[in-house]
């Protein structure tokens, strides 16, 4: 009889960047998001991930990913320039309070959120040509290595050379990209094919997460 693949409760779980990489990793992995995921590739459920439909105790690992507006670089730029327009929640301590108790547990944000002790990734340490920095906190280890992304990329006036050159230069900012051809060359660059350009602004590469995932079985083994 073949063993049971541990359970992951991917929380704030969007398209499911971070509920891929979970499975690869060895879980099997249900989301949870307040709001509807059609292209979410696992089990999923409609709902508050702070107050989720589901117990915590019956996973061996809770992942949450909570709300970054709070924290991005460019929310902090509007809200110096329209403080009364941007008003994003914090919702990092209250999931820190919501999934502590679980087994083992991560919070994913970007950099700039208040996670202790985080540790940072990114697409370069994977061999990805995205430059998307992330910061996990977590109470186990979680190797990390050193960005050896391009810091700068020609630009060309050529559709064929800005292709190549694209996911550096485009990959990780928010918003959309300006030629024929944007999607699939971001969803190259992050390791995915099945969101839509907006999902994928909003994702991490599954490569995140199952390195993670794979530490974080080592864990729960030990």
């Amino acid at each position: 009889m073949a063993n049971k693949r541990p359970r992951a409760l991917d929380l704030f779980c969007g398209a499911g960047g971070a509920g891929m990489g979970l499975h690869r990793a060895g879980f099997d992995v249900i989301g949870v998001d307040i709001k509807p995921q059609p292209r979410y590739p696992f089990a999923f459920i409609q709902g508050d991930a702070l107050k989720p439909p589901v117990r915590l105790s019956d996973f061996d690992l809770v992942w949450a990913s909570p709300p970054c507006q709070a924290h991005s670089s460019i929310a902090k730029q509007n809200r110096k320039r329209r403080p009364d327009t941007y008003h994003h929640p914090d919702l990092v301590a209250d999931t820190r309070a919501l999934i502590s108790s679980a087994r083992t547990w991560v919070i994913e944000n970007v950099i700039g959120a208040p996670l202790v002790s985080p540790v940072m990734l990114c697409g370069s340490m994977f061999g990805l040509d995205v430059k998307r920095h992330r910061i996990f906190e977590a109470p186990f280890l979680i190797p990390t290595g050193q960005c050896v992304h391009r810091n700068h990329a020609p630009k060309y006036r050529s559709l064929d050379k800005r292709r190549a050159f694209a996911p550096a230069r485009f990959v990780g900012v928010h918003g959309h990209l300006n030629y024929a051809g944007e999607k699939q060359i971001r969803q190259r660059a992050m390791g995915i094919d099945w969101m839509n350009d907006y999902e994928l602004t909003q994702s991490i590469p599954p490569d995140y997460s199952e390195h993670v995932g794979r530490y974080a079985l080592m864990a729960l083994n030990h």
